[in-house]
């Protein structure tokens, strides 16, 4: 008997250490699904710590200033310098805007966003070039640093000329960095910077330009936030102009990436959650080989809960080891991380250890895994002594503390998600698809369990019938497999499937009459020489567009500054201030649909002006068919009425507009043009760009197959890191299956040895294996897909907007790699269970 005294801490710890030694296989298999997990959660956590340190250290660096005010098509106020000169801050100006760089060492050209500044900036940090130096010196020197892809594109180097206009500007240095910008913004917009006191000569200044004006703002040595707060701030609100500090960039950069953190660590957690699936199902297993040991401790004298802590001591000490092993992993991954987001990052992230990251990594190893296990461990305390001697007594039906074990799993679900979010409602959402997931997926794994003992095709052959009663044996792994792999596959494909959503979005294509090239910033007097020129090159004058630029002055006679002081006001605060670029036609396009009222497609004058809103902006006005609107164009007040609203579907990268005129009231106003063409190749669209670059150096062209092409690299960029994540639940998931497959290994070499033994050779028993495998590999990859296509169908709805298809033919292929992976890895475990001899397997029984 064992004495009671025997059975303190110290003698369960032995205990433990004594059985453990004789099962540390085993042991190892039931934390292998979470060392990955763990991993994934170090290598993020510390990613996104080292990131929040850079953006702390470097945030002056990344504005190039103290305060950076913007305006748009205006000049900033002349009350911003006043302020800043009263209190003694240092002044850098910059002017921005979109036009065309023509080479003309080779004739290329293409739109680029030039930036016009002063030799101060940046105030802190530096314009990176190659050669070194050339982005404090090029303003001195009057010349221009040019990005260093756009020059690489071109062939053009340090000497060549640059022209920007109607000034053609000496190349000083190509860029390799700026302050602030990732590699994916200089992509959009790839800058040419050139000296501000020449931004006259390159005659790009005009109306209808569209310009950002900048003023960068550098503190004087004793400057406090506080002073910032409490004088400039409340000045510059009440300017209505918009405005950057340091601490708000920092804030916006740490809110941005922290969401980036949050998703991944959120995928990261889902792996994790697979692994401890197949935790919870090897443990049980394990407690269940351990059955006759633990009914003779009970006979010895040693209780059900002594008894179950002796292996809760096992596996938690696994747990931690395999969480160790987990979180070293998640170092080394972290270095790798800086080289998968440098595209994203416009800073050098330098990695270090992250203590905090780690520990938090290890306990939540240890947590989960101890969560997942209680409820097989409840197994260890409920077996009976005489189960030492009668096999078939068995335990009690299942504890009502499992339920609570399921709500306190539930609970650190949403407190894991919640701490990653920091949205409540946010980590409530995510709580709900991961029990919904893993509802649907053990339901059909249920299911399918009990559809094929009560239809069980006893007419069919052999093979398959005892392949499919695999799927209902004991020790199966049909709930454990179909969760793991068809919530892995549900990963992967919604990602392909979003990807494929986001580029749905671009609704240009190259076929059809669609336009492929766009050309604005058209003067009145140039549009007919341009379309001379387009119809000579051979492609057609797709759409030539007038557009205006007017005021909002009134709603419905209330004149927008009362409307903007009034704190009651619903109307929103963006439609009253700005500049409307509208147009005039006769005619809806195919991007228009009209939801209510007539459309007016001409006046004549003196007669009422009914003008067209966009839905949304009309929403937003608080305004209906028959209110009056009153615009200030350039000077002369106009009266019109809402004649008709209109639906625009704006994914269309086409001229829509907010507000629509008839023709007849603005024909005569001030305004510029936009030409919509097309070219047949690349090469004609090239030879149309450089020669409008040259002839019509105001002129700027938007290549919109070019436009397409990055932001498929984009999303393709994208999906590589979100890929890695899923491809991580992939892993975990055949981690999984391996682990249930070895922990399951005395089982089936049983069952083996008693259908040889009956007259089954070694390829039958094969073939049953490779139909339990095959169903079960077809059914988790079927699942996955189908809950990957629900999953994008709802972001199609109501969070894209758009119209949801896929193509069939990538979800097969998906589809047969998942489950010739299950296969594949099924057969290959359980291959040692048919090479034993019936009479090898018997005699260690009976050893």
């Amino acid at each position: 008997m064992i004495k009671p005294g025997n059975k303190s801490l110290r003698w369960k710890a032995l205990m433990a250490y004594r059985d453990g030694k004789r099962s540390i296989g085993k042991l190892i298999l039931i934390v292998n699904g979470i060392i990955l997990g763990i991993g994934a959660l170090v290598a993020i956590n510390s990613f996104s710590a080292g990131l929040k340190n850079q953006i702390d250290n470097e945030a002056k660096e990344l504005l190039g200033a103290d305060i950076e005010v913007t305006s748009r098509n205006k000049e900033i106020p002349k009350e911003v310098y006043e302020l800043a000169d009263s209190l003694n801050m240092e002044i850098s100006e910059e002017i921005r805007f979109a036009s065309m760089a023509y080479f003309p060492k080779t004739g290329d050209s293409r739109l680029v966003n030039v930036r016009a500044v002063e030799e101060s900036f940046p105030f802190y940090g530096e314009i990176e070039t190659s050669p070194l130096g050339k982005g404090k010196t090029f303003n001195q020197e009057k010349k221009a640093v040019v990005e260093q892809s756009l020059m690489n594109q071109f062939n053009a180097s340090t000497g060549d000329q640059v022209k920007i206009g109607d000034k053609e500007y000496p190349i000083a240095a190509a860029i390799t960095k700026v302050p602030g910008e990732s590699g994916f913004a200089s992509s959009f917009a790839t800058p040419v910077y050139i000296p501000l006191s020449t931004i006259e000569e390159t005659g790009l200044i005009q109306f209808g330009s569209r310009i950002t004006y900048k003023a960068y703002l550098k503190y004087p040595p004793g400057f406090s936030q506080k002073t910032f707060e409490e004088v400039v701030k409340p000045k510059f609100e009440a300017l209505d102009v918009r405005f950057d500090d340091v601490e708000e960039r920092k804030e916006e950069l740490g809110e941005a990436y922290s969401d980036l953190g949050s998703f991944l660590n959120l995928t990261a957690f889902i792996a994790l959650l697979l692994g401890c699936l197949g935790v919870g199902s090897s443990i049980h297993s394990y407690i269940k080989e351990k059955t006759n040991q633990t009914a003779i401790l009970r006979c010895l004298g040693t209780t059900g809960k002594t008894a179950m802590q002796i292996y809760l001591i096992q596996i938690m000490s696994v747990a931690f080891i395999g969480s160790l092993i987990g979180a070293g992993i998640g170092v080394l991954i972290q270095f790798i991380l800086p080289e998968l987001f440098k595209d994203f990052i416009p800073f050098d992230i330098d990695m270090m250890l992250h203590i905090p990251s780690i520990v938090s990594g290890i306990a939540t190893g240890v947590i989960v895994t101890l969560l997942f296990s209680l409820i097989p461990l409840i197994q260890a305390k409920n077996v009976s002594p005489l189960q030492a001697i009668r096999s078939s007594v068995q335990p009690v039906k299942i504890p009502k503390i499992n339920y609570l074990l399921y709500i306190i799993l539930i609970i650190f679900i949403y407190l894991f998600s919640f701490y990653q979010m920091r949205d409540a409602i946010g980590a409530v959402y995510f709580t709900i698809a991961i029990l919904f997931s893993f509802g649907i997926l053990w339901t059909v794994a249920q299911g399918i369990i009990y559809l094929v003992k009560k239809f069980f095709p006893n007419k069919a052959g052999f093979i398959w019938r005892q392949g499919l009663a695999n799927l209902f044996r004991p020790n199966n792994q049909t709930t454990t497999l179909v969760m793991s792999a068809g919530l892995g596959t549900a990963l992967l494909c919604t990602i392909y499937l979003t990807q494929d959503l986001l580029l749905s979005k671009v609704n240009f294509v190259s076929s059809g009459e669609r336009p492929s090239i766009v050309a604005f910033d058209v003067q009145s007097d140039q549009i007919d020489s341009l379309e001379d020129l387009t119809q000579q090159k051979g492609m057609p004058v797709i759409n030539s567009v007038p557009i205006v630029t007017i005021k909002l002055h009134s709603i419905k006679g209330r004149p927008v500054e009362e409307i903007d002081k009034d704190t009651t006001s619903k109307i929103r605060g963006w439609v009253l201030n700005r500049e409307y670029r509208v147009t005039y036609r006769d005619h809806l396009i195919e991007s228009e649909e009209l939801l209510e009222g007539e459309f007016t497609g001409e006046v004549e004058k003196g007669d009422p002006v009914y003008i067209s809103l966009d839905q949304g902006i009309a929403e937003d006005m608080l305004v209906k068919v028959g209110d009056n609107l009153t615009f200030n164009v350039q000077g002369a007040l106009i009266e019109t009425t809402v004649g008709s609203i209109r639906k625009v579907n704006w994914q269309r990268l086409q001229t829509n507009f907010l507000v629509l005129f008839p023709e007849g009231v603005l024909n005569k106003a001030p305004k510029f043009h936009v030409l919509l063409t097309r070219a047949e190749t690349p090469e004609a669209t090239a030879a149309y760009r450089n020669t409008v670059a040259r002839d019509f150096p105001n002129i700027s062209i938007i290549d919109l197959n070019l436009v397409i092409n990055t932001i498929e690299n984009i999303v393709d960029k994208i999906s590589y890191i979100v890929q890695f994540m899923a491809w991580l639940c992939i892993l975990t998931g055949i981690l999984v299956l391996y682990s249930s497959i070895r922990s399951s290994k005395d089982a089936r070499l049983r069952e083996n040895v008693l259908l040889r033994t009956i007259g089954a050779n070694k390829k039958q028993v094969r073939g049953i294996i490779f139909t339990e495998y095959l169903i079960l590999g077809t059914i988790s990859a079927f699942m996955g897909i189908l809950i990957a296509i629900l999953g994008s169908w709802l972001l199609a709805y109501f969070s894209f907007e758009t119209k949801f298809t896929f193509s069939v033919v990538p979800l097969l292929i998906i589809f047969g790699i998942i489950a010739g992976l299950i296969i594949t890895i099924g057969v290959i475990n359980s291959k040692s269970a048919t090479r034993s001899s019936p009479l090898e397997v018997l005699r260690k029984e009976a050893a």
